[in-house]
This record gives structure tokens, sequence and C-alpha cells, in this order.
């Protein structure tokens, strides 16, 4: 079963809410730039309500080290997504001073990338010890939260690690992810009714939308 990521929550009621949906993993902003940014007091507060066995992750942009180290002496979060212009060494040493796992968000550009290139980029990134692979797609003043599709026919078939489909999703074209070639979905701006204010009923809605193509799938 593809596994679901709902990113960018900033109140208690939406984390409650995604998680009755059937989130995986939530998503916290840790990026001041970002309008879905919350405070280390904030997130305490949200972390407080999510069970056991639903990830939490950090979502991070170019941090230093002091900053990273603030957030995960505070919090109790299970996994690092750096999302800004990090390489895969500095991936593995920052992840390394807080002892987590982590995941790397590529921005891809199809004027750019294609099938071969993002493999190769991965396979950097399993070398340095990556968990995952986030794949987004690329704008050029912002480091991820675009709502923007890339073409998801460049996705590689095989891959040395699991990848996150990232961009555009919304519960209407979700249905067309259980297609790919991927392990997670992550998820923002498709399940809001404004800006850093999540939906329940869309959140339900991608989830079961989602489940349901993979239940028929299986059953084919």
């Amino acid at each position: 079963m593809i596994k679901i990521k709902f990113c960018g929550l900033t109140r208690r009621a939406d984390v409650q809410a995604a998680v009755a949906a059937g989130a995986d993993a939530i998503g916290l902003v840790f990026y001041p730039k970002s309008p879905r940014a919350v405070s280390v007091a904030q997130a305490a507060e949200l972390v407080q309500a999510v069970p056991a066995f639903v990830s939490t992750v950090a979502l991070v942009v170019n941090i230093d080290d002091e900053q990273l180290q603030h957030i995960f002496q505070a919090l109790p979060l299970d996994l690092i997504q750096f999302h800004g212009d990090e390489s895969p060494e500095q991936c593995q040493r920052q992840a390394a001073l807080v002892g987590r796992r982590w995941i790397k968000a590529l921005r891809i550009n199809a004027a750019l990338h294609d099938e071969q290139s993002i493999g190769a980029m991965i396979d950097e990134l399993a070398a340095a010890g990556a968990s995952a692979v986030l794949l987004d797609a690329y704008h050029a003043d912002k480091f991820g939260g675009t709502g923007e599709r890339f073409d998801w026919s460049i996705i590689p078939k095989q891959a040395s690690l699991p990848i996150i489909l990232a961009g555009g999703l919304t519960p209407e074209n979700v249905s067309l992810a259980a297609q790919l070639a991927i392990y997670a979905v992550d998820v923002s701006g498709g399940i809001e009714s404004a800006k850093a204010i999540k939906d329940a009923d869309k959140m339900q809605r991608f989830v079961a939308n989602l489940r349901h193509c993979q239940q028929f799938d299986g059953q084919a």
C-alpha cells in the first residue's frame, strides 16, 4: 500500500483530522519563509496529537546545525526531510548530529531532468544513507509547496531508494499516482481550504480515493 504523508500542518485540530483520515506521517515545516511554518513551541503542541505508529517529519531548508539541534532536542520527531540545496554529504552529516534518519527532496524540472539523471541523483542519496527520496516540482523561487505537478513519466521505474511523490496532488488526481512505481505520496496545498488551513473532508477524500484505487487494482 502506498504510504500517505500530510505536510504543512499548523493546527492541532488538523493533525487530529489527518490521523483520523488515515495519514501515515505528519510533516511539520521549520522554514520561516513558508506560510506553513511552525515554531518549536507550536510544534510541541502538534506532536502531542500524533499517536504511536504515525511518523512525524521535520521539513527543513538549508538549516544550520544549531537550529537543527535545537529542534530535535526539544521535539520527539522521527525523520528529517531536507528540502533545500543540501548536498547528500551535508544531509548525512546533519542527520548524524541529531541521530535521525533522513529523506531528501529533489526538485524536478522536465526541461533539465530525465529518468536516467533522476536515477543517478537518487543513487548518490542512497550512497549517503538516505531512507527515501521525495520528488517535487521545480520552482525557481520556492522550495516546495508550489501546488504544481512535474512530468510523472520521467519517474524512474526502478530506483535505489523508495520514491515519495509530491507536487500538485489533490483528492481528484491522487488515484493516478497508484499506477506509478512509488512508495508514498506527500500532499500539502491539495488538502487545504486556505493557505496553511487543512480541510478534513479533503483529507478523507484523498485517502479514500487512493485506497479505493489500490483495492480495485488488487482485485483486478
